[in-house]
């Protein structure tokens, strides 16, 4: 059963069509990067999702249950991140946990128990008795996010998590939803910047002006566009050496040169990555540096959005 489906998911305010005959799955488990540009239906996507709105058209299917005719049973499973939230700055953090966890019949012991969890889990047990108003903003974004686990949910919706956040605070948060995802959640994570999400997705959605352009894994829309993965690579051996372990391998298209780097335009999927690096490895070929383009996503997106993808 899919975490996420919807079928023809349409929201109109007034002549505007925000979202526009979406039909979108995600797999159970998976973590899903919601991308396009500001203003391109992504968080009206996921307030319909939420059951915040009514869709003007379509059904929304969260675990199977369509969220228009069981909104409770649906709000039990998701856990919401807005991309602006109101926090209570009188409040301290332990205590803004608390109250929340209120909301959801969570009794007494448990609470001290769900709160202290995830103030660990969010990197803010040092800061549990202080105000909420002195968190700088990357804390206040993890404790957002810690309020939106307080009642254990299967499916998360992170509508713009990063925005705002220093380099330091958005690897944290990138590191939090992988820790997330291996403790079997499915997350959603909507963002116009995609070198945000380039790293660690392993589905995609492309939305623009309403329009589902892609949705699916990551690899098959690197096949679907045509593009291969930009891999760049740095190594202390001679550089004749390591063209001459890349020339002919399956699945490189091309080797140039680039600020003392080799960039390779590699066709394979995850395991042909991790087989290119021990080829490289087995050549006798000293890897100091091995990685993908973050940019690779951003090109594709957009070819995507240029039509180039049928």
């Amino acid at each position: 059963m899919s975490a996420i489906e919807t079928r023809g998911l349409t929201r109109k305010f007034g002549r505007l069509t925000a979202v526009d005959n979406l039909n979108l799955i995600v797999e159970d488990g998976a973590l899903f990067g919601f991308i396009g540009p500001n203003g391109a239906g992504k968080t009206t996507t996921l307030r319909l999702l939420a059951g915040l709105l009514e869709p003007t058209a379509g059904e929304a299917y969260v675990a199977g249950i369509a969220v228009g005719k069981d909104p409770r049973a649906v709000h039990r499973l998701l856990g919401y991140m807005p991309d602006f939230f109101g926090v209570y700055e009188d409040m301290k953090v332990w205590e803004y946990l608390d109250f929340f966890a209120r909301c959801y019949d969570i009794p007494g012991g448990r609470r001290r128990q769900i709160t202290d969890e995830l103030l660990a889990l969010v990197d803010l047990a040092e800061k549990r008795d202080i105000f909420v108003q002195t968190l700088s903003r990357g804390m206040r974004q993890r404790l957002c996010l810690a309020h939106a686990l307080v009642h254990d949910p299967q499916i998360l919706l992170l509508d713009e998590p990063a925005s705002g956040l220093d380099p330091r605070a958005r690897v944290e948060m990138r590191e939090l939803f992988k820790e997330l995802q291996a403790m079997g959640k499915t997350l959603i994570v909507s963002s116009h910047i995609l070198s945000e999400l380039g790293e660690i997705c392993d589905q995609v959605g492309i939305i623009e002006r309403g329009r589902l352009l892609f949705s699916g894994r990551v690899e098959d829309i690197y096949r679907q566009v045509g593009q291969g993965r930009l891999i760049r690579i740095k190594s202390i051996s001679d550089r004749q050496e390591a063209m001459a372990a890349l020339g002919g391998y399956p699945g490189v298209e091309d080797v140039t040169e680039a600020n003392g780097q080799l960039e390779v335009n590699f066709t394979g999927d995850e395991e042909a990555v991790a087989g290119l690096l021990s080829h490289l490895v087995n050549s006798g070929v000293a890897v100091t540096y091995f990685t993908r383009a973050v940019g690779d996503l951003e090109d594709v997106f957009l070819q995507v959005t240029k039509g180039e993808v049928a």
